[in-house]
């Protein structure tokens, strides 16, 4: 029998998203003229209010309120009718140093000797469904947000848009697991209140499905545009007006979307969130070298899906455990265990290794933080940072380096492929 897997999205102004995005801003602005900087920040945001917390040790100082109002307005809150917006929400910091007893576990005279920055388990995971090998449901929820946010900003259609929104896709599946169609679309997002509310619902709900899915309908291969079928079910503001929204309608925190942030519930999850810590923390830098894994060894063709768990000990540098589960679809005649054996053959997963291979200690998270950290595409750009204590820098950046398919060749040659 066919089954359902659903997963979700939300945009860059979701509540929570907004603070991630805040988190990791901050995070940026002390990497970047500080690359060695110490950081774990958390963000919260209501009505009016930003509230800034956490441990720091860097050698440079950042304008903590200035960063945080310019992200808020580059997110869309730039009215005072939102009830919240970056030129006139307050701004309060608190901030501190970090703990030596964490620090001292983490330096060592030998940078390679680093130990991880916490303790935790760290997954990785990729299957064949899409290009970017990335589970079908949770693909197709971003790519339906990050449209809505770009025809948000063109201002040509849909001119009612406002910041906030989330998505949700269900796939129904084959007994092979392979997708069979696009079974329901949910979209709610905050807009203007222009009309009364049956024509305006009944506008919105319109707009969804003749001009958003068909815009990112487009984007897609040719075998999964034929999974889109007349009879997908729609609930677009399912609850009626969505006028109020944003931090106003519901407090945002850092790191309460883990699961939007990586597979959509389909591969695993250590509960670790991301945004706001430096890649000392294995919460982060561990994710990502395990997700760097699974594609390319999917990619590979030494399985059609993988999940990776990386295991460490706070203060210890090599990972206590490292776990393959492939679910029957690994090429014939090799165990997970083999597998497993193989990858720590070929991949460094000592903290420092993994920040080096993956140049992590840049300046490269404030675009990890909405859409999704895993299945996005590697690009090398340049960023700007002004700062009236450190003067401006320009820096030349590799965003998304965990999706890089860069060890194929490798892992085809010790798997014999």
């Amino acid at each position: 029998m066919s089954y359902f897997f659903t997963s979700e999205s939300v945009s860059e102004g979701h509540p929570d998203k907004v603070s991630d995005q805040i988190s990791d801003a901050l995070l940026d602005e002390f990497l970047a003229f500080d690359a060695n900087s110490k950081v774990a920040i958390e963000t919260l945001v209501t009505t009016g209010q930003v509230v800034l917390a956490g441990e720091v040790k860097s050698k440079t100082y950042v304008d903590v309120q200035e960063t945080a109002r310019r992200v808020i307005n580059q997110i869309g809150y730039t009215k005072a009718e939102y009830r919240f917006d970056g030129d006139s929400c307050g701004v309060f910091s608190a901030i501190h140093e970090q703990s030596p007893d964490i620090n001292r576990g983490v330096d060592k005279a030998d940078k390679m000797d680093q130990g991880a920055g916490d303790q935790g388990m760290m997954f990785g995971y990729a299957n064949s469904e899409t290009d970017n090998f990335m589970p079908l449901p949770l693909d197709l929820s971003h790519r339906i947000l990050l449209e809505l946010a770009i025809i948000r900003r063109e201002q040509k259609v849909m001119t009612y848009l406002r910041p906030d929104s989330k998505s949700q896709v269900t796939i129904e599946y084959n007994d092979d697991h392979s997708p069979k169609r696009v079974h329901t679309i949910v979209v709610s997002t905050q807009h203007d209140d222009f009309d009364a509310d049956e024509p305006m619902l009944a506008k919105i709900k319109k707009d969804v499905i003749e001009i958003l899915i068909p815009r990112v309908k487009a984007q897609l291969p040719k075998r999964l545009q034929d999974l889109f079928a007349d009879e997908i079910i729609y609930h677009v503001n399912p609850t009626g007006k969505f006028v109020i929204g944003g931090p106003h309608g519901d407090t945002g925190l850092t790191g309460r979307k883990i699961i939007v942030d990586t597979y959509g519930g389909r591969g695993a999850h250590g509960g670790g969130a991301f945004s706001g810590k430096d890649p000392s923390k294995v919460d982060r830098s561990a994710a990502y070298a395990a997700r760097h894994i699974a594609k390319n060894m999917v990619a590979a063709g030494v399985a059609r899906e993988m999940l990776v768990q990386l295991s460490y000990a706070i203060g210890v540098a090599k990972p206590v455990g490292v776990y393959v589960e492939t679910r029957g679809t690994a090429i014939a005649g090799l165990s997970d265990s083999d597998i497993s054996e193989k990858i720590q053959a070929i991949f460094d997963l000592r903290p420092a290794a993994i920040e080096q291979r993956l140049k992590l200690r840049n300046p490269i998270y404030r675009e990890t933080a909405a859409y999704g950290h895993m299945g996005r595409q590697p690009q090398t750009v340049t960023k700007v940072f002004e700062s009236p204590y450190n003067g401006r820098i320009e820096l030349e950046v590799e965003l998304f380096t965990w999706e890089k398919l860069d060890h194929v060749d490798q892992i085809k040659s010790v798997f014999g492929l």
